[in-house]
């Protein structure tokens, strides 16, 4: 089993080598980059000014002339081939450093940084919300099928499963926020929050936390749910079970001990792909909350196609999700005795 681990982090280099060059293919041939955004606004601006579009030396009716063309080229890293820009561009990620960014003129590093904790907080809440209350709720749920319990828990789960995240926050900034005025419009803190006490701060946090938390938490609880519960009844009808209580093992015992460790298997399964949720978090959400993380900066970052931010993203999202699913497959053994990876 080691040595598959061993395998799978040795996999992760390549794995990431031909996501970010296809991604970085994809960023070149793509209409409307930031070389015509330059040269569009530098155009916009000209006859904004009354100046013509051309002139003696100038670039064939652009507003720019060649040698200012040439110098956007190299500024955007347009002036090499693409493999060759896409060689430059690995050997700075190696060393640490995932470029500069278009629209902030800032190290791409730093500006990620910065949505880092909104999107840390977010991430780990809904994670732990998610499987401390789904898990038990499904196994509940399983337990007492067609019950009264079930039959109302269902009805909710089944609402949230439909109803998209960011149609759920619409309506809840439309109801709780505009018309009830009980929660913030948006942010993740108020503008005072610096001048709160200790109290204050925890309190302002957690109005603003409260609607943005639903919505993420809406699908993912819904189908951590209905996975823990389908699973589990179906072990419970299994073979084993029937045995087990057969022999004399109590229907509490063997559901603890031997079905809930089979059910859990799907869950973990799904857990590595649920550690995106970090970074990546929901750009619907971000945008109606006016959450500034990742989801909203990677929005952002493709309508204003500032790749090396784009580049950025994707690298630390695909390297999250790789090692996530070694972990995912981690779990798996830790649960399940019988799986061994060679």
């Amino acid at each position: 089993m080691r040595d598959y681990f061993i395998r799978r982090f040795l996999l992760i280099p390549p794995t990431l080598l031909g996501i970010t060059l296809i991604v970085f293919l994809i960023t070149r041939v793509v209409p409307g980059g930031p070389l015509e955004r330059a040269i569009m606004e530098m155009q916009t601006a000209d006859m904004a000014s009354g100046r013509g579009s051309s002139g003696p030396g100038g670039g064939h009716g652009m507003a720019i002339s060649d040698a200012q063309l040439q110098e956007l080229k190299a500024y955007y890293g347009f002036d090499k081939p693409v493999l060759v820009s896409y060689g430059l561009w690995l050997g700075k990620v190696v060393r640490g450093d995932l470029g500069q960014s278009y629209r902030y003129n800032e190290p791409v590093w730093d500006i990620i940084k910065s949505r880092f904790p909104v999107s840390l907080f977010y991430g780990l809440i809904t994670l732990f919300i998610t499987y401390t209350i789904s898990i038990p709720l499904g196994v509940v749920k399983a337990i007492r099928h067609r019950s009264l319990t079930d039959n109302v828990t269902s009805i909710f789960i089944f609402m949230g499963y439909a109803v998209p995240g960011y149609v759920l926050g619409a309506l809840l900034l439309l109801f709780f926020a505009a018309r009830l005025e009980w929660f913030p419009m948006g942010g993740f803190t108020s503008y005072d929050f610096d001048d709160l006490t200790l109290g204050g701060k925890i309190f302002d946090l957690l109005k603003h936390a409260t609607l943005p938390l639903m919505c993420y938490l809406v699908g993912s609880f819904a189908v951590t749910t209905l996975l823990m519960k389908n699973h589990l009844m179906d072990n419970l009808a299994a073979d084993y079970i029937r045995t087990a209580i057969a022999k004399g093992v109590s229907f509490k015992q063997a559901v603890l001990k031997h079905a809930l460790r089979n059910s859990l298997i799907p869950i973990a399964t799904t857990f590595g792909q649920n550690i995106t949720l970090l970074v990546t978090g929901s750009f619907l959400i971000e945008t109606i909350f006016d959450i500034n993380g990742f989801g909203l900066l990677g929005l952002s970052s493709i309508f204003d196609r500032d790749y090396p931010v784009v580049m950025g993203i994707i690298f630390i999202a695909s390297l999250l999700l790789l090692i996530g699913n070694i972990i995912s497959d981690a779990l798996v053994a830790m649960i399940d005795p019988r799986i061994r990876f060679r």
